[in-house]
Formats: C-alpha cells, sequence, structure tokens
C-alpha cells in the first residue's frame, strides 16, 4: 500500500525531507515518527497513520516532496476512516506560561480578609511589582534591610523549593575529520538566508561599551529566586526588555525592508528574536509582544523558545513576524562580534561576555567595573550612523538603570 505525505501545516504544499526515521524492513505503530520534514525553518515528524511494516521509501533526505505525493510504502492495515491520523506536532511539554508562576508560592490570605489597618512594610517600588508578579504577600514578609525594609532576596522566602532540573541540551557537533557532507535541510536554509542577507544588504557595524556592574549586582539578587520555580535567570531577558523599550524611541530600527517594493514598514508591535545556536543550525524564534511582558515572563519565553529550538521542535508560528534581532556570543566567548542581520529587518544586536575592567568614576577615582560590548549591525539603505547611534545610547540608557526595567511600563516611561 502507499503512504503519501500528508497536510503538514496550514498553507504549507511542499517541504523538505530532512531524513527517514524509518527504513525498509521495520515494523511501526500507529502514531510513531517516520519521517521529518523541513519548512520555513521549522521542522516537523510525520507520523505513521497505520501499523504494519515498511516495504520501500520513494524519497531521499534533502528532495523536495508535495503533500499528497507518494513517499513510502507498506503492508498492513490502515485504521478505520472515522479515524482520525495521528496530528503532526511538537512533543515538547512547554515550560511554565506567565501567569502560572504565582501557582509555585504559597498562596497568601485574601485580600478580604486582611485588616484595613495592616500597614505594608517599606520596600522598594521595584520589589513591590515583583512581589505582586510573584503572588507573594509583603504583609506576611520579613524584611532584612535597614528598619525591616524588604529586599528583592527576602521573597525567596514564599518559594517551595521543589522545582524541575532543566533538560540538557542535545551536544553540537562540531563534526569528522576526513567526511565530506552535503547541506541540507536546516543548515542549507541558514546558508540560502545569509547569503541573500549579506548579498543584498549593505551592512554598517555600530559598537558600543555598557558598564552593566548596576545589573549584574541585580541579577544576582534575583537569580536564586527564579531558580527555586526552574526558570534560569540569564541576562538576556533583561537585554530584550531594554531593547523592546530602546525600540519605542527610536521607532525608525523596529523596522522591515521590502527589497521587491522599496517599501519600509515600522511596526507597532515589539517582537524581538532570539538566535539560538541549535545543533543543526542557527534558529531564531520570536519573543513576542516584549514590551508588554516583564522581565519574568520574557525570561521563561527564552526557556521553552530556546529549548524547543535545541531539539529542532520550534514551532513555525514561534519562528515568523520578528522585528529585531538579538544574539549573543558572550555565553560561549568573544567580546566584539559583527553579526549578518535577519532579512527582512534593519538591524540586530550583538551580545559579548561581560568582562571585569577598572574604570574611572565621576570623580576621577578607579573602581571595577563590569563592561560588556555591543555590537549592532544596521542596513544602510534606511539607517544612517547617527540612527545607529542613538539606539544604542537608548539600549545603554536602560541597561544601566535595571531596577527600571523590573517596573511596568506606565512608571518606566516606556
Amino acid at each position: 500500500m502507499d503512504f503519501a505525505l500528508p497536510p503538514v501545516g496550514e498553507g504549507l504544499i511542499e517541504v523538505e525531507l530532512v531524513q527517514w526515521l524509518v527504513k525498509p524492513g521495520d515494523r511501526v505503530k500507529r502514531g510513531q515518527p517516520m519521517l521529518e520534514v523541513l519548512s520555513d525553518k521549522a521542522t516537523m515528524e510525520v507520523p505513521a497513520a497505520f501499523a504494519g511494516q515498511i516495504t520501500g521509501t520513494l524519497a531521499e533526505a534533502g528532495s523536495k516532496i508535495k503533500v499528497g505525493e507518494v513517499v513510502m510504502t507498506y503492508s498492513g492495515e490502515t485504521e478505520a476512516a472515522t479515524v482520525p491520523p495521528p496530528p503532526i506536532t511538537s512533543s515538547v511539554k512547554p515550560v511554565m506560561m506567565r501567569g502560572e508562576l504565582s501557582g509555585l508560592f504559597r498562596n497568601a490570605p485574601a485580600a478580604s480578609g486582611t485588616p484595613a489597618a495592616v500597614a505594608l512594610p517599606a520596600a522598594a517600588p521595584s520589589v513591590r511589582h515583583l512581589a505582586r508578579k510573584l503572588g507573594v504577600d509583603l504583609a506576611r514578609t520579613s524584611g532584612s534591610g535597614p528598619g525591616g525594609r524588604v529586599l528583592l532576596e527576602d521573597l525567596a522566602q514564599h518559594l517551595r523549593p521543589t522545582a524541575p532540573e532543566p533538560a540538557k541540551s542535545p551536544a553540537v557537533d562540531y563534526g569528522t575529520p576526513g567526511t565530506r557532507t552535503k547541506l541540507l535541510g536546516l543548515r542549507r536554509k541558514i546558508a540560502e538566508h545569509m547569503v541573500e542577507a549579506k548579498r543584498t544588504i549593505p551592512h554598517y557595524a555600530y559598537i558600543d561599551e555598557c558598564d552593566l556592574t548596576d545589573l549584574v549586582r541585580l541579577r544576582s539578587q534575583l537569580k536564586e529566586t527564579f531558580a527555586r520555580v526552574g526558570v534560569k535567570l540569564t541576562y538576556l531577558p533583561f537585554v530584550v526588555k531594554a531593547v523592546a523599550r530602546a525600540l519605542k524611541q527610536i521607532p525608525v530600527v523596529n523596522a522591515t525592508f521590502d527589497d521587491a517594493t522599496q517599501e519600509l514598514t515600522l511596526h507597532d508591535t515589539y517582537h524581538i528574536g532570539i538566535a539560538v545556536a541549535a545543533p543543526n543550525g542557527l534558529i531564531v524564534p520570536v519573543v513576542k509582544d516584549a514590551d508588554k511582558k516583564d522581565v519574568a515572563a520574557i525570561a521563561m519565553d527564552i526557556e521553552r523558545l530556546s529549548r524547543e529550538a535545541r531539539a529542532g521542535k520550534s514551532k513555525l508560528e514561534d519562528l515568523k513576524g520578528g522585528s529585531f534581532t538579538v544574539t549573543n556570543i558572550g555565553n560561549i566567548g568573544g567580546l566584539i562580534s559583527t553579526p549578518i542581520i535577519n532579512s527582512p529587518e534593519v538591524g540586530i544586536l550583538g551580545l559579548g561576555k561581560i568582562v571585569k575592567r577598572p574604570v574611572y568614576d565621576a570623580h576621577g577615582q578607579i573602581r571595577p567595573a563590569d563592561l560588556l560590548y555591543l555590537s549592532c549591525s544596521f542596513d544602510h539603505r534606511v539607517l544612517d550612523g547617527a540612527i545607529g547611534a542613538a539606539f544604542g545610547n537608548a539600549v545603554i540608557a536602560q541597561l544601566q538603570n535595571p531596577a527600571t526595567l523590573l517596573l511596568p511600563e506606565r512608571f518606566a516611561g516606556g
């Protein structure tokens, strides 16, 4: 019997066969993945709609196959027509989404049960905002600061100590000496996209230095709190939040350029792509509406998107709609990079590693500082040097006042 490629997504009529997960002679069960296909950088596993034995495969890895095309033969019985075939979906379970975080904390009594005369302890606005987001009742929190003032680290006492450990990422393949490999699947898609971007976009680089001393201190106070609920707090969520606010100040950078029509579209949504080094190549999933999310929600989005990208399970909707991209080489090493723009966007921000250096303060005294180099690439067809510098300055201003990144937009001037 023939097995034809079933529908793999709305509007998709052709995909690339990345690899076979079965071979002639194999016995399969209904729902078992049989082949992996690729479309628009999203990989999908096609499951069996039958139980039986594979008798032949009719397409090779790297070839284009159309929906409805016979790609395999088998012997066995097809499921009854009334039983739908297994869906082509990701098997990766998403991490907690925004709003679910508070469920991992011990809930305080309802506000109606608290006497009106009870006064909340002293705390900074950023601490109060984070406490509300995490579902922590400050009235039941013992402050360790002067005069009982509640500090960020005091919020950790309300956390439950149980948290799932993050799954380990697949190892990156650095190649095997003496082998010859054809570019297939995602790697080929990346190559085509990079060549087109470099060929059509006149890049120019803008590099600046940012003092992250205050942000390093703030993150060190918060990371244990986040870790207790299974969220790894890196510097990237702060950067994404800072970029979203900077894009609001310099709207022309939050844009895409249509080379065919020569039209520039300035977006009023702030969907920030984050470059992820997956085993099969670079993936750019998108944090949607980064301007409307707090740092905790962005951190959870990044955790989910990165994990799915490294597992090759990114959803198509998570790879679309970006208006600006952030790429990070600092977690591997390196101070400065010149990233290639993710076309049709007009700008990209590269992050180097944070290094400790001696600097002069306002009084001419030397002090230690945690420094980060920001490497921007811009499309010179639509953005001149002055605009690039203005955007860089706006990002730096946000990162050097990290407490404001924890505040709602109406308090932060966003």
